[in-house]
């Protein structure tokens, strides 16, 4: 079922629910999930905004054209409606979002009208709770321009001993990434800011993100990065074409203030930080025209 928005949702209200709904939830991979599809459509891009993001990000300013991460950002409040909601099972607090696969099959211009959608796909067994799937898109009139595939995992106790077939290759993946590292390219000095600048630009201003005092509430030493942040500064570092498919996984928190390291190699592309901990994997596949 469609549910058609005049506007997108606002952020603080939701995750105020979404934090306060968390104690009443029981995560399993059987729970019923939200079926509706949220839209939005006339969308217009709000062009200070994107410059703010582009700068915090590293992309060029003043082109017209959206970052290929871009539209994850105009869909987080739609996705947090529904992940905020009394019918999303998976508790909002501690909820960590583990990868993202993105595919842009046009160049996306910033002056551009544009509808956006975003679904819960479903929810899957992990070795170490539940998973969960959020179909994001992107159309310009009929065509499907843009387009994700989210998983943010609900930790919890399980009682399944083996792994699935999918979580046994994510762990050789993992595996791989940390014996193989990649040539390093640059190394970046993050400030203790960036999670505060981006979640301005961003609109994402969990407090895990913001500063010390409220990233120790939920057990983390320091502020850490967003994690679409340090994939976007990574993209913005690699180049993508304009029909592309980029793959990410997100591994490790970032501590700010911090030193990392980008890596890249082909189509591949790495964030580590101090003895070589790897933070985020990923791959850039372009496609045919």
């Amino acid at each position: 079922m469609d549910l058609v928005l005049t506007r997108a949702p606002s952020l603080p209200p939701l995750f105020t629910q979404g934090a306060l709904l968390s104690l009443f939830k029981r995560p399993g991979p059987d729970a019923e999930f939200p079926r509706t599809r949220l839209v939005l459509p006339g969308l217009r891009i709000d062009l200070a905004r994107l410059s703010s993001y582009e700068r915090v990000c590293g992309f060029p300013t003043g082109e017209d054209a959206l970052p290929v991460t871009y539209p994850h950002v105009l869909g987080f409040p739609l996705a947090m409606r529904l992940m905020s909601g009394r019918e999303f099972p998976l508790p909002l607090l501690g909820l960590v979002h583990t990868s993202i696969s993105i595919t842009q099959h046009t160049a996306l211009p910033a002056t551009g009208e544009y509808e956006l959608s975003v679904r819960v796909d479903g929810l899957a067994p992990h070795r170490r709770g539940t998973e969960a799937a959020v179909i994001t898109e992107l159309r310009a009139g009929d065509e499907v321009v843009w387009e994700s595939r989210s998983t943010y995992l609900a930790r919890h106790r399980t009682s399944r001993q083996a792994p699935t077939i999918a979580e046994a290759a994510e762990a050789s993946e993992s595996a791989q990434d940390v014996r193989k590292p990649l040539p390093d390219v640059a190394e970046w000095r993050l400030a203790g800011d960036v999670g505060r600048r981006y979640g301005a630009a961003s609109g994402d201003r969990n407090p895990i993100h913001l500063h010390p005092l409220s990233a120790r509430l939920f057990g983390f030493p320091r502020a850490i990065a967003h994690g679409m942040w340090t994939v976007a500064r990574c993209l913005a570092a690699h180049g993508v074409p304009e029909r592309v498919r980029v793959d990410a996984r997100f591994r490790a928190p970032v501590l700010l203030p911090g030193t990392v390291t980008y890596a890249a190699e082909g189509g591949r592309f790495e964030l580590r930080g101090g003895a070589d901990r790897l933070h985020v994997a990923g791959e850039v596949y372009p496609l045919a025209s």
